[in-house]
């Protein structure tokens, strides 16, 4: 079997005989098409492997330069398609559940300042159509704080264009209904002006289609975005605008709980790192601009 028709059937299986959302089955998909790819490079054959392997993989991850959290999520994702391949006779027994997957550190997230975000968006060449198209999803992803699953997914049902407004399907199925702004709003015009000439007639759901007049991927995505990463010279990630966008409402007054509500957060403690962020920026800006108050050399006036 083909690494192709293995992934197809492995995906099939998450859905069907683990029951994963659609997201989750995905995500473990596209991890083990990158294992299998590097059994191939190595020359290792799939029904050899060995935990011993596994490790070797996952340090080839690490010094990829993959964090504690994605590696922890590979594991997660070996563990699964190991059962997998256990159940239909290609493995004796699951290797992967040898594995311990790491503690991952809490790390601040990145932000982008206003003016990153605004010279990353600036850098997209919005005289084609797909130019268009991509000012119009990434304003709109750093104005409503989306995650790519949601801005690839959202249906052309749920935006409201006059309303300012989008329905968003986000993590566990769940819909909440956020806001966005008047340069959202007018490159989302924009790009619905140029729409129907990329999907050619045909009914697709999707807001976001790619040049074929198919529903945008996540890959599509993130591949566009680094092109605005050499185009901008500003260092991110497309996650990177939620988290600024996270950052900088609370910077500008929002309490935390609206916050964690657009966001999409079913727990606060996860919206609250946020705040961390915005008082790790306030000390860096303290000490830039009043060097003389820093802790090791506090003004004692009043």
């Amino acid at each position: 079997m083909t690494i192709k028709l293995l992934l197809s059937d492995y995906y099939t299986d998450l859905l069907t005989v683990e029951r994963r959302s659609e997201l989750t089955a995905l995500t473990y998909s596209e991890s083990a098409e990158i294992f299998l790819n590097w059994l191939v490079a190595e020359e290792l054959k799939l029904a050899s492997v060995t935990s011993q392997n596994l490790i070797y993989y996952l340090l080839w991850r690490r010094n990829s330069g993959i964090d504690e959290l994605t590696i922890a999520k590979d594991i997660s994702a070996l563990r699964s398609f190991g059962a997998y391949l256990v159940r239909n006779g290609y493995w004796q027994e699951n290797a992967a559940l040898l594995l311990d997957r790491p503690k991952a550190s809490m790390s601040l997230p990145k932000v982008l300042s206003v003016e990153q975000v605004e010279s990353l968006l600036a850098s997209i060449d919005v005289s084609t159509p797909l130019g268009v198209r991509d000012r119009a999803l990434f304003e709109l992803i750093y104005s409503c704080g989306l995650r790519i699953s949601e801005a690839v997914s959202l249906k052309i049902e749920n935006l409201h264009i006059n309303e300012k407004l989008v329905i968003v399907r986000g993590k566990g199925d769940k819909e909440r209904m956020v806001p966005f702004g008047e340069s959202a709003k007018a490159w989302l015009c924009a790009y619905l002006q140029v729409r129907p000439g990329l999907v050619k007639g045909r009914a697709v759901p999707e807001v976001f289609v790619n040049f074929r007049g198919k529903p945008l991927s996540r890959k599509g995505v993130w591949k566009n975005f680094q092109n605005m990463e050499a185009a901008s010279g500003v260092s991110a990630k497309v996650h990177t605008l939620r988290h600024s966008f996270a950052t900088h409402l609370l910077a500008g007054g929002m309490d935390l709980r609206s916050v964690q509500e657009l966001l999409g957060h079913s727990d606060l403690a996860t919206t609250t790192i946020y705040t961390h962020v915005e008082n790790r920026q306030l000390r860096e800006g303290h000490r830039k601009f009043f060097p003389g108050h820093s802790k090791d050399g506090a003004s004692t006036g009043d």
